[in-house]
């Protein structure tokens, strides 16, 4: 569990949601044994929880509510990761092999589907048909945003509205859900439901992006993961979309970007003329808009150590290496 500057205010209850994934996810079965626990090891920065508490804190916070949303959410999230490495043929993922290199294709998916039955469970002890129904409604939004993505998979004249479309879908929506649902069990009114849903909104469009500007700038040591994948695998990222504008570059990239058979110089190659063009930059001012957005948003709110905190989170989510 990382970013533990971030949630000093609830660290402790923080800890009981990780001891609850912990019990939760135990199982007798030897294989779903092993690949739960390999997920839990691998940790992550349990920001949907995290999320998800904090909104709370603004009104009548009450744990035991949080507590099934906040397992639920994450368990969501884990399933997601898990059925995308699928998809993506993705062996490592922060620093560690995923359940695809270690257990293949049919146990990861078995392993996802697992999980998300498990999320079904959490979401019965809620016991409330709203909040219920906005996640049965993220969920199926979120498989039409990985629709969309494998649909428009190396199609090199996607635009702006389009990738917004399927981030927003992809991610920030789970984002927001968290956000929006922790202030409702906590019997916000309406318009402190609004804030903290458009909030979290606005922090899951900037952390897809900076997402996808650190698939072609990081680090692979610190990312965990290797660059480039967006580029092997045809997913026009809001970096290649301003990049393509580059009438210097834009002839050559094109051509690398649309095909479906690059060799790992070819991906190389794309990854630095999108390094050499202007779209890191125009990407992070993109992301900083919405991180100013979010910040904004929260005026409203009361002057309490949450607060500073989802500052701080947003800021972190603008800044992040990994």
């Amino acid at each position: 569990m990382k970013n533990h500057k971030f949630f000093k205010e609830i660290l402790a209850d923080l800890k009981k949601v990780e001891k609850e994934l912990d019990k939760v996810l135990k199982v007798n079965d030897p294989v779903l044994s092993q690949t739960c626990i390999s997920l839990l090891q691998a940790g992550g920065k349990r920001m949907r929880p995290g999320f998800t508490l904090l909104s709370g804190k603004f009104f009548d916070y009450s744990f035991e509510k949080l507590l099934p949303i906040a397992v639920a959410l994450e368990i969501i999230h884990m399933a997601t990761l898990v059925h995308d490495d699928v998809v993506d043929a993705s062996l490592i993922r922060r620093g560690r092999p995923t359940l695809v290199a270690g257990w293949g294709n049919e146990v990861s998916i078995a392993t996802g589907d697992y999980l998300l039955a498990k999320a079904l469970e959490q979401i019965v002890k809620i016991d409330d048909n709203k909040l219920s129904a906005y996640m049965a409604k993220v969920c199926i939004d979120m498989c039409q945003g990985e629709i969309h993505q494998l649909k428009y998979s190396y199609d090199i004249e996607q635009n702006f509205k389009q990738y917004l479309y399927r981030i927003n879908r992809k991610t920030a929506l789970l984002i927001s859900l968290c956000c929006k649902l922790g202030a409702m069990a906590c019997k916000a009114h309406s318009r402190g439901i609004w804030i903290m849903s458009t909030y979290g909104h606005c922090l899951g469009i900037a952390f897809q992006i900076v997402d996808d500007i650190l698939d072609i700038t990081a680090d692979p040591k610190v990312l965990g993961k290797p660059v480039g994948n967006d580029v092997r695998q045809g997913i026009i990222t809001l970096p290649m979309i301003f990049a393509l504008k580059d009438p210097k570059i834009a002839e050559r990239l094109k051509e690398l970007l649309a095909s479906d058979q690059k060799t790992e110089d070819e991906v190389q190659e794309a990854v630095a003329l999108i390094k050499q063009s202007d779209g890191i930059a125009k990407s992070n001012e993109i992301v900083q808009r919405y991180i100013k957005k979010g910040i904004k948003n929260l005026s409203e709110l009361p002057d309490i150590p949450a607060k500073g905190a989802l500052i701080e989170l947003a800021e972190f989510v603008g800044e992040r290496s990994y």
